[in-house]
């Protein structure tokens, strides 16, 4: 037997229908163009630092093109760690992305017992939009310009393999033992309360070797107050031309960090599809690469999906180096 509905109560069931996918953000049309509401790039740290700018320059940029505000939002505490339980937690229809690093993504994971997140549980990757190396740097008291020459004075001293970070669990510190490695070397690795102490105790002469990220260290390598032997990327900075990577310093080591757009595992799959794009179209401005590149960072353009591998291969990388290295904090 045939059932009939009046088109009103069919109106009526479409319409409720629609509010409820609403109101748990469930609902975002596919081929949405702007959001529904303004966005919010959340950075785990202070203002003034290296992953705070690269948000801003991308924000400034983003909102044009979402239709909505963007703003950047500092949620400092815990080593970035703060940041990311807060985000978790965010409702379906809020529209906030975190922007993340390994140490918050990758390394906390592993070293932390009760971290409050699950970086593949709470997270979707979204988009990578930087990657940075890391230096060796010597003070000018030990006079040596070329790595090979550091390599061969740690052979011959062994207990003069003190390596400055910027703090002790960062990733310039297991970087630090990748080079002991390379090197044949035991390397004591000495932490400081971050990256301004340890290059002013490296200029200063207190500290002889320091390792830490290459914008860190670039401007009192130009200043002339210290010397950068060797850069840990594949090929060489494009704003330093003249540093050589550790490959062609003769040790077979690289690697770099980053700085990715996660979002909560909450946010509608169209949702973190749109931000994918358009994070990936202001990725190409020439304007924003010239921009990042006069911080000391090097900008990347990246798919969800190339994003996703990304993450993948270098947790592949790093997990052994930090699981051997026996840190806790």
């Amino acid at each position: 037997m045939a059932i009939l509905f009046s088109r009103r109560k069919i109106t009526a069931w479409c319409v409720a229908a629609l509010a409820s996918f609403a109101a748990c953000g469930a609902f975002v049309p596919a081929h949405a163009e702007n959001l529904d509401a303004p966005l919010v790039l959340v950075v785990g740290y202070a203002p003034g630092g290296s992953t705070d700018r690269m948000a801003r320059l991308i924000a400034e940029r983003l909102s044009p093109k979402l239709g909505v505000p963007v703003t950047v939002e500092n949620r400092p505490g815990e080593g970035g760690r703060l940041a990311a339980k807060q985000i978790k937690r965010a409702p379906a229809g809020e529209n906030v992305l975190m922007l993340g690093n390994p140490a918050v993504m990758v390394v906390a994971p592993l070293v932390f017992k009760d971290l409050g997140y699950d970086p593949d549980k709470d997270f979707v990757p979204v988009s990578q939009v930087s990657s940075y190396d890391f230096a060796l740097a010597v003070g000018n008291k030990l006079q040596l310009d070329r790595a090979m020459f550091l390599v061969g004075r740690l052979w011959a001293h062994p207990e003069e393999a003190v390596f400055g970070v910027p703090a002790t669990g960062s990733l310039p510190h297991f970087f630090g033992l990748m080079v002991g490695d390379a090197l044949s070397v035991q390397p004591q690795i000495k932490g400081y309360g971050g990256s301004a102490p340890l290059a002013a105790d490296l200029s200063g002469g207190s500290l002889p070797i320091a390792i830490d990220t290459m914008d860190s260290l670039y401007a009192q390598h130009v200043a002339g107050k210290i010397r950068i032997l060797a850069v840990s990327g594949k090929k060489r900075a494009s704003f330093a031309p003249n540093v050589p990577t550790f490959r062609e310093a003769g040790m077979k080591i690289d690697a770099d960090g980053w700085n990715t757009f996660f979002a909560p595992s909450t946010m509608p799959q169209p949702k973190v599809q749109l931000l994918a794009t358009k994070i990936r179209e202001v990725m190409q401005d020439p304007g924003l690469q010239k921009a990042a590149d006069a911080l000391y960072i090097t900008p990347v353009v990246s798919t969800a999906a190339e994003t996703a591998q990304m993450l993948k291969t270098y947790r592949q990388q790093w997990e052994p180096v930090v699981r051997r290295s026996g840190f806790a904090p």
